[in-house]
């Protein structure tokens, strides 16, 4: 007996693997992004100077965006890959823009 697969499986297989590829490289990026921009306004607040807050903060993203591309392979639904970024990101700009808000102020 031979096992076939039906074109419209594979088509929605193929999908599914293609949104967590967008998922991983935008949502990497998006979140890499927010991650360094929080973690630059964040460490200037702790007291760092500006230019060694950024370089902590950018080695910090690079780590954040190897994380994403990674939970968006492993999780168990498309749903869930696209939301465990995508919440992250969205707290961490919010935490940023009080900030920079505090910071001008």
């Amino acid at each position: 007996m031979s096992k076939t697969v039906s074109t419209t499986s594979l088509g929605a297989y193929r999908l599914r693997v293609a949104s967590r590829a967008l998922a991983a490289i935008g949502g990497g990026y998006a979140l890499a992004t927010a991650c360094a921009v929080a973690g630059a306004l964040g460490f200037q607040h702790l007291g760092l100077g500006r230019s060694d807050a950024t370089m902590a903060a950018s080695m910090l993203s690079f780590i954040a965006f190897a994380v994403v591309a990674m939970w968006c392979f492993g999780c168990a639904t498309v749903q869930r890959a696209w939301l465990g970024w995508a919440v992250p990101t969205l707290l961490l700009a919010a935490l940023a823009w009080l900030l920079q808000s505090g910071a001008q102020a």
